[in-house]
């Protein structure tokens, strides 16, 4: 759209993945692919936490929260891509792209500090069993949940507030599959060194304070876990921390590889699929992660399918 002596872009043009065409209808299968067996793991830790009174505990009810969350996480980002994989021309609307951008950032930071919150709850749960049900009560796990998700719209809502003030009058050519602040700070007609600096500053209390206490956490768990005299102990305290290891290292690790760089050394390619990752290879491997390597969630699903199992025989 044409105003003045300036033209105001009203949509993006999304390079995506690959501009190779032959390669479109395989990535198209290997990313629906993924999509359903994300929104299906996911899905079944929201049923089997919520059905089976075994896994109604603190760790469990911020698990739901990390699976709903990581569901429109991938919801999101991951329908659009596939569109556009069948389209010759991939675009998306200015306001879309907005939408998509707010979205995509609120899950981002709510799943930081949700993340923190399992961290907390690991740490009571080893190093002051005995108080554990009285600190982690439902009460004070609702709060803790519910402001991580208020600091993730918050956050959101900072950086999508500056991005709107840029205008956009130029380029609308997007090297990337979907709208992210980083991309679009670089179509933008204008000076952007504030909101690279509010961004850069939200990433550091959204993200790394968060990644810093978790790391605190985790000191005094392994010094408590260190202390127990059994090695069946220690082995059991090892293994209900695991998994919420490996969930932190794969998502803290490319988002610092995003957010937290100099300008100067991001190349597209990496930054690409390291967003990939986060955004859509995570969340289909965090219920895989809670699954494989959690007694008691694989306890709870045998016990839940055998039910149903015996039901439909009668």
């Amino acid at each position: 759209m044409v105003t003045g002596n300036f033209t105001i872009v009203v949509e993006f043009i999304l390079l995506g993945l690959t501009s190779r065409q032959d390669l479109q209808i395989l990535l198209f299968i290997v990313f629906l692919t993924c999509y359903i067996v994300s929104l299906i793991g996911n899905i079944v830790i929201i049923w089997i936490s919520s059905t089976n009174p075994r896994l109604h505990t603190p760790m469990y009810f911020f698990l739901r929260n990390l699976s709903f969350l990581d569901i429109w996480y991938t919801s999101c980002v991951v329908p659009k891509m596939l569109i556009n994989f069948l389209l010759v021309k991939k675009t998306i609307s200015y306001n879309g792209c907005v939408t998509q951008m707010f979205i995509h950032m609120t899950l981002g930071g709510t799943e930081c500090c949700l993340l923190l919150s399992m961290a907390y709850d690991r740490y009571v749960a080893i190093c002051s069993p005995l108080r554990y049900t009285n600190i982690m009560h439902p009460t004070f796990c609702i709060r803790m949940a519910a402001a991580s998700w208020f600091a993730g719209i918050i956050n959101s809502l900072i950086n999508t507030v500056y991005t709107l003030q840029l205008p956009f009058c130029g380029p609308n050519v997007m090297k990337h599959f979907f709208c992210e602040v980083p991309k679009l700070l670089e179509l933008a007609c204008a000076d952007t060194s504030l909101n690279k600096t509010v961004l850069f500053f939200c990433a550091l209390v959204i993200v790394v304070f968060p990644f810093y206490v978790i790391l605190i956490t985790y000191v005094n768990i392994i010094s408590s876990i260190i202390k127990i005299r059994t090695t069946t102990g220690r082995r059991k305290a090892f293994s209900t921390c695991a998994s919420h290891v490996i969930v932190v290292a794969l998502f803290y690790g490319t988002v610092f590889f995003i957010y937290l760089r100099p300008g100067r050394i991001h190349v597209s390619s990496y930054d690409i699929m390291a967003t990939l990752f986060y955004s859509v290879i995570t969340p289909m491997l965090n219920p895989l992660i809670y699954t494989l390597r959690n007694k008691d969630v694989k306890l709870a699903l045998k016990e839940t399918t055998g039910k149903k199992i015996v039901l439909w025989r009668k």
